[in-house]
């Protein structure tokens, strides 16, 4: 039977998968055919996540979470199924045949977009840091956390798909000042928070802006979980392909 590893880097991505308060690094059951492991952000954290899921026996992993849009067409909400990862110049493999049967399974529900899909190793903060990394890498948006668990997947030999919703457009982008008062898993600093607030470095506006987008993403993650299973949709595909003895190929299939 195939289990499947995925990685959240933030506890309101991870929140959308099992009601729990989850430690990071911390892997926890998420249905008979699914292992969560948060992460917190960053390339790092996410790699051992994953390699962590792989002490636990998965044999398919997950990359499931949030991204900024690198496409002016992409808006908050909207769900990005990656058909490739780029790093550092690199093309990272998605397992195609998945990744296809879960867009055709969630098209009827949500917007989804493929494409490519960026790494970045800090979070974007203006229009121009995003339309130059989608230039360079043609991606349509981009995380900090995929490529990592991309590699893990390839390393070993597994089949890997990452599932991200549009947090911010191209258009509007976390302020670099907040990024002091967000811990790496998401949570917030509240006595930073305010002392942002009161210095006038991050306006109640801006906040407002996020909570909204976070609520439209996370809405759609909520959704893809609902639709798709914890296991999103795996089963038919992978345990099909383990009974032709193709289990432990990887990649564009």
């Amino acid at each position: 039977m195939n289990v499947i590893g995925i990685v959240s880097a933030l506890k309101s991505e991870a929140t959308c998968i099992v009601n729990l308060r989850v430690p990071v690094y911390q892997v926890v059951n998420a249905g008979e055919r699914a292992r969560l492991c948060l992460s917190s952000m960053g390339s790092n954290a996410a790699r051992g996540a994953a390699l962590k899921l792989r002490e636990f026996g998965v044999n398919a992993l997950v990359s499931f979470g949030v991204a900024a849009a690198l496409d002016d067409k992409l808006i908050p909400g909207d769900l990005v199924l990656p058909e490739s990862i780029a790093a550092d110049g690199e093309s990272l493999p998605v397992d195609l045949e998945w990744r296809n049967h879960l867009e055709r399974l969630l098209s009827t529900h949500l917007t989804v977009t493929g494409g490519i899909l960026a790494s970045s190793e800090m979070p974007l903060t203006s229009r121009q840091e995003k339309l130059a990394l989608g230039e360079a890498a043609g991606a349509c948006a981009a995380d900090m956390e995929s490529a990592a668990v991309a590699k893990v997947a390839a390393d070993a030999g597994i089949p890997f798909i990452a599932i991200r919703a549009i947090i911010d457009p191209v258009d509007f982008s976390p302020p670099e000042a907040l990024l002091g008062a967000v811990y790496p898993d998401g949570g917030v600093d509240f006595i930073r928070l305010i002392t942002l607030l009161v210095g006038r470095s991050v306006s109640i506006k801006t906040l407002f802006h996020l909570a909204l987008a976070m609520h439209a993403a996370r809405a759609t993650l909520t959704k893809v979980v609902r639709t798709a299973g914890v296991a999103f949709a795996s089963e038919s595909i992978l345990e099909s392909r383990d009974a032709d003895g193709n289990g432990e190929s990887a990649g564009n299939m």
